[in-house]
């Protein structure tokens, strides 16, 4: 069976205000030589079988041609999968045809692109680099380029947002016709520019996050997306393979700075510092900083935490097979629980979030922690 492969590009043309990613801007200085050690760490995967490829970030789009290419010559001599489902972020501020078009040439099938909201007051208060017309200009030029398959990220829950706001951006998505939209809710990290100057009384109540919520699943529902995780949905066939393999604990490896990978029961990271990474790859040919072997309670709390993210939820078999344990004598007083208080759902073979668990998430999830 194959992996998924992560790969981090960590230069930003400006770092947006929400985002606690490990993400930089101003030191496009480094990116030759980084470009440089990331090609020597695609080398060590190349003994695997690749199933699919996620380029994210950062801002992959914010790299020149030639790195593009350097990536694509490392990629290429990969022990590649057919079907392979390969993933580029991208944000329209840094939009070419030129670069769309190198992309295409080395593989990528699926751009996932950055927009957040289509209001300019809203994308100049999370800091993003472009306007809407830029995402529109971006958008249809990457469907001139032959890009089928894309998805746009959205967010909800952004200070001075209203409900109103919200279904606009749902709306104006879904006449793009896209096959996949993901829904994100705005987290106030610690350390981003968002945390030090907002408070929690600054954004939509939890009540108007949940109607913001509802309206995404109802809009997107009626224009034919299916919800297939908490916050993902696609037309049929286009769920993106790659988060599958997180939210389903297979096996995946992450290259370049900061990645973290999770490979035959394995977890573990690169160095975060961009110098010590290119350091450590050009010299040593690896750069990571610290690893941890998953206990069996680590391996089943998170098949369980992961995978109830999913609509469909977690195959009780599959549970018992993976771990040779039966899932109520791990399970059994927090599945009759939720079950009765009417946030999980036992159907068949698969236990899952109803809809009331879904707005929940948290509570319940925390529950199959040990």
């Amino acid at each position: 069976m194959g992996i998924g492969l992560y790969i981090h590009i960590p230069f930003c043309k400006a770092k947006c205000l929400y985002c606690d990613f490990p993400s930089y801007s101003g030191i496009e200085q480094l990116m030759p030589k980084y470009i440089e050690a990331l090609c020597e760490e695609i080398k060590s995967v190349s003994d695997k079988q690749i199933d699919t490829i996620f380029i994210g970030g950062g801002t992959p789009t914010y790299l020149s041609v030639e790195a593009i290419k350097s990536i694509g010559e490392a990629i290429n001599n990969l022990n590649l999968d057919k079907n392979l489902e390969f993933t580029v972020e991208g944000n329209p501020g840094t939009f070419s045809e030129e670069k769309l078009s190198a992309l295409k040439e080395i593989g990528v099938n699926r751009l996932s692109i950055g927009l957040q909201a289509v209001q300019e007051q809203l994308l100049k208060t999370m800091g993003r680099i472009h306007d809407y017309s830029d995402f529109l200009e971006g958008y249809l030029m990457a469907k001139r380029c032959g890009f089928n398959n894309i998805n746009v990220d959205i967010m909800f829950g952004l200070p001075g947002q209203s409900t109103c706001m919200w279904e606009e951006t749902l709306k104006k998505i879904v006449d793009l016709k896209p096959k996949h939209i993901s829904c994100y809710s705005l987290i106030l990290e610690e350390g981003t520019y968002f945390y030090e100057n907002y408070k929690e009384e600054d954004l939509p109540s939890e009540e108007e996050e949940r109607e913001m919520y509802n309206a995404a699943k109802t809009i997107l529902k009626d224009a034919g997306f299916q919800q297939y995780e908490i916050s993902n949905f696609a037309i049929e066939g286009y769920e993106c393979r790659h988060n599958l393999i997180y939210w389903e604990l297979k096996n995946y490896i992450g290259l370049g700075v900061s990645a973290h990978s999770y490979y035959n029961g394995i977890r573990y990271r690169n160095n975060e510092d961009v110098k010590k990474y290119i350091s450590d790859m050009l010299k040593i040919k690896s750069s990571i900083a610290e690893s941890h072997v998953n206990s069996l309670e680590d391996d089943i709390e998170e098949f369980m935490f992961l995978g109830l993210r999913k609509i469909n939820g977690v195959s009780i078999l599959q549970f018992n097979s993976k771990f040779n344990k039966d899932i109520t004598s791990i399970y059994g007083a927090q599945i009759k629980k939720h079950t009765e208080n009417g946030l999980l759902i036992l159907e068949g073979d698969r236990l899952k979030l109803s809809e009331r668990g879904i707005e929940l998430s948290n509570f319940v999830m925390s529950d199959f922690i040990f």
